[in-house]
């Protein structure tokens, strides 16, 4: 796929380098042209740098990889008010929380997901990749770690066909949680994460190890 990625950051980075490595053309855009071409010239073949809104255009997907604060002017140097992302699949990996804290920084009935499909009309905004830190997606598929499980949600099917593949591409397995009407709680669930590691506990402990769903059910004459 040609992928197109805003940002030039620790998780574009990542991405950057697990998709060209999978096979995909990526585009690097960054408010920073010197920033993007160093990233570009560093990860080598597959990677190219770009202004913006070249990175956006002609793309099979994109990558919105800035800070919650940094969306709005990503998006307009982008051209993505003129409607230049129409159509394409738009990731958004943002956390808009209260550093080291987790509160979520959006309205009581808002989600950054929503408020970016605002700033970019015509997009379909995929919420993904806002859970992991960056460094998962830079080790190898099949290096003998367990798959991790990618929640996203997305109004549009074709779009979330699209992102899975992506996830897939760095290892990652997609879990589609439902439609943008469920969005804000996939960021909560960031705070959620956030807020605990912060002060200094494992979410990983927090969170019940459930049964998988695919185990065969154990019968009462089988259990004793």
């Amino acid at each position: 796929m040609r992928v197109g990625i805003l940002g030039t950051g620790t998780l574009a980075t990542a991405l950057a380098e697990g998709w060209a490595r999978a096979g995909h053309e990526v585009t690097v855009g960054g408010r920073s042209q010197t920033k993007a071409r160093n990233l570009a010239d560093r990860l080598g073949d597959g990677v190219r740098a770009a202004a913006p809104r070249e990175a956006v255009t002609g793309r099979d997907a994109v990558l919105l990889a800035v800070s919650s604060h940094g969306v709005e002017n990503m998006l307009r140097d982008a051209g993505a008010s003129d409607g230049s992302l129409a159509g394409t699949p738009l990731i958004d990996p943002t956390n808009a929380v209260e550093h080291g804290v987790g509160v979520l920084l959006t309205g009581q009935d808002e989600s950054m997901a929503r408020r970016i499909a605002g700033l970019a009309p015509g997009a379909h905004v995929v919420k993904a990749f806002h859970l992991f830190p960056a460094e998962q997606w830079v080790r190898r598929p099949g290096g003998g770690e367990p798959q991790v499980t990618v929640a996203m949600c997305g109004d549009d099917p074709a779009a979330l066909r699209v992102v899975g593949e992506l996830v897939r591409a760095v290892g990652g397995t997609p879990a589609v949680l439902g439609s943008l009407a469920r969005v804000r709680q996939l960021e909560e669930v960031a705070g959620f994460v956030i807020g605990l590691a912060f002060n200094g506990f494992d979410p990983n402990s927090a969170i019940p190890q459930a049964p998988s769903p695919t185990a065969p059910p154990v019968s009462p004459s089988t259990s004793a």
